[in-house]
């Protein structure tokens, strides 16, 4: 097994995955579903369980079913609640502790424009505000100087955003398999594979974890990270929470002037309005990458498809025309994912109050630049009890009066 000095540099090839028949039955703790957050959560279990953490994956890892694949997510600490904010800063601190670790580069700092309509629907002064209160330096630009500084854009007077220097990509495909890595390196068992059936609670407090094959384990705490897939999970403890699942779409082109969008001449962007879109400068592929927030058509994982919308594709190419001209060009792929979103489209993170051996995760579609801490905030309330970010959870328990309602009102824009 590799060390923690070793494995920065030199252990670039982790030990292959277990399979089902060659592991014990009893464990620590157990991650259901290993898409990034419970990639994220089993390696911070790891760090301090070692070989006591069980993974089950019913995919393959690195699977395309979820949302947790792909070049490229938005990180940035512009966001319109001070929790946010903060939470924020710890994800850069734990991503760089992953990064350092495994010797993978997967932050790229780019900046990042918060841009809109100066009346549009998701208002700046509160992105402004909270970022005022948790000291993050940003400017505040009108959209002539937005274009000034980036051709690539075409505003007016109308428009306006926040320029935050330290946004940028996170990369899933290289942070959730470097999050794999190190888990399989200081001991944990990642099956995949795996399908969990059926979970219940003993008399004796552990939780007992029925999979596909037969196979039952068992372990003190369970971490439930199966997004699109987590009501099928609590159907076991009598529980369903009010969730949407959406099939989003994200789009890469190859513009005629690729340059124009190399990553230390473009920032990552969202268009703050009704519909809302978001891209990314040039990175993955030959191209950039563009995408609207909560498109598309409300699926199950049974039903949905893989192929484009083109209803949604049609209205980010006339928004990309009219704003971003030079973006548009030979589509180079469409690539869709499952958006699972809370009614509020906050998180939860907190322990199911019936079952506290159970703790539910959900990223509500825009957890991807949180996915480690969130593992790691996940594994201080599995072994500790509390997290040092426990006033950033206040609003992401599991019984919140909107989870409570059977129809609740939606508001997804964030």
């Amino acid at each position: 097994m590799c060390n923690a000095r070793t494995a920065r540099r030199r252990c670039a090839a982790a030990p292959p995955t277990a399979t089902i028949a060659d592991v014990r039955n009893d464990w620590d703790s157990i991650v259901i579903g290993l898409g990034a957050i419970g990639s994220g959560a089993a390696y911070w279990l790891s760090r301090r369980l070692g070989d006591r953490v069980l993974g089950l994956e019913q995919f393959e890892l690195g699977h395309s079913n979820g949302a947790g694949q792909d070049h490229s997510r938005i990180i940035r600490l512009s966001y319109h609640r001070p929790e946010y904010v903060r939470l924020a800063r710890r994800a850069y601190e734990s991503w760089a502790e992953v990064e350092d670790e495994s010797g993978t580069r997967i932050v790229t700092r780019t900046g990042g424009l918060d841009i809109g309509p100066r009346d549009g629907a998701i208002p700046l002064a509160d992105y402004a505000a909270a970022m005022t209160a948790e000291d993050v330096p940003y400017e505040h630009l009108d959209g002539l100087e937005i274009s000034r500084r980036w051709p690539q854009w075409r505003l007016g007077d109308e428009h306006h955003g926040l320029f935050q220097a330290d946004a940028g990509i996170a990369d899933p495909n290289r942070g959730n398999a470097a999050h794999q890595r190190l888990a399989r390196e200081r001991g944990a068992t990642l099956l995949e594979h795996a399908p969990v059936t059926r979970l219940g609670a003993r008399p004796d407090g552990t939780i007992e974890v029925e999979l596909a094959n037969g196979a039952i384990h068992s372990a003190p705490h369970v971490v439930l990270a199966a997004d699109a897939w987590t009501n099928d999970l609590l159907r076991s403890f009598d529980r369903r929470l009010p969730l949407s699942i959406l099939q989003a779409q994200v789009t890469y082109f190859a513009p005629p002037d690729p340059a124009l969008f190399a990553p230390d001449r473009f920032p990552i962007w969202i268009w703050m309005d009704d519909p809302s879109f978001y891209g990314f400068p040039t990175y993955g592929e030959a191209g950039p990458k563009a995408a609207e927030d909560v498109d598309g058509d409300e699926v199950t994982p049974a039903t949905r498809t893989f192929e484009r919308n083109d209803v949604g594709f049609r209205r980010l190419t006339d928004f990309l025309e009219r704003h971003l001209p030079e973006h548009v060009g030979r589509e180079i792929y469409t690539k869709t994912c499952l958006y699972t979103l809370t009614p509020d489209r906050d998180f939860v993170v907190d322990r199911l109050p019936d079952v506290p051996g159970v703790h539910v995760v959900l990223g509500a579609a825009h957890a991807y630049k949180f996915a480690s801490v969130l593992g790691r905030v996940l594994s201080e309330l599995v072994l500790d009890g509390a997290s040092p970010s426990a006033g950033e959870l206040e609003r992401f328990t599991i019984d919140r009066p909107i989870l409570r309602e059977a129809n609740p009102m939606t508001s997804y824009l964030v």
